[in-house]
C-alpha cells in the first residue's frame, strides 16, 4: 500500500513538474525576447552595482557594472540610475574615496588611462551631464546637479 502511494505521489509530482514547464501554447521551454532578456541582465546588474556602491563603497566594481550595461544595452529602462552610479562612483574615484584604492601602477595601459583621476572626473561630468539632459525626470537629477557644481567648484 505504501509503495502504490508512494509511486502515485511520484506520477502526480511528474505531471505538475511537466505541465508547470509548458508555457500556454504548449512548448516546453517559455520564449523571450531579446529585449527581455537584456532587461533581466541589466537589472541583476543594476542590483549589484547598487550593493557594491551603497555596501562596499566599492566604486571600480561599480564602474565594471554600468559599463557592462550601458554597452549591451543602451535603452535599458533604468539608464537614469546606471548613469547616476557610473557619474557618482566616476567622482568617488577621482577623489580617492571608498574601500576600493586604484594603484595605476598595477594596471593595464588601458586600465591606467580609465581610472586616472582627471578622466574619471571627465568620465563623472559627462554621466551626470548626460543624466541631466536626457532624463530631467529622474529622482537622481537633483543630487547630479549638486555633484557637478561641487565639481566645478573644486576645479578653481
Amino acid at each position: 500500500m505504501k509503495k502504490a502511494l508512494l509511486v502515485l505521489s511520484f506520477v502526480i509530482l511528474l505531471f505538475s513538474v511537466t505541465s508547470f514547464a509548458q508555457t500556454t501554447d504548449g512548448n516546453k521551454d517559455p520564449e523571450f525576447s531579446l529585449e527581455q532578456v537584456l532587461e533581466i541582465d541589466a537589472n541583476h546588474n543594476l542590483d549589484v552595482a547598487w550593493q557594491a556602491f551603497k555596501s562596499r563603497k566599492a566604486y571600480k566594481a561599480v564602474l565594471m557594472r554600468t559599463d557592462e550595461t550601458m554597452a549591451a544595452h543602451p535603452t535599458y529602462s533604468k539608464m537614469d540610475e546606471i548613469l547616476y552610479l557610473s557619474g557618482v562612483s566616476s567622482y568617488y574615484l577621482s577623489v580617492g574615496k571608498g574601500k576600493q584604492k586604484i594603484n595605476l601602477e598595477l594596471l593595464s595601459e588601458d586600465e591606467q588611462k580609465r581610472y586616472a583621476r582627471e578622466k574619471l572626473k571627465e568620465d563623472a561630468i559627462a554621466f551626470l551631464g548626460i543624466l541631466i539632459e536626457k532624463h530631467p525626470d529622474s529622482k537622481y537629477k537633483d543630487d547630479a546637479e549638486k555633484i557637478l557644481k561641487k565639481i566645478e567648484t573644486e576645479d578653481k
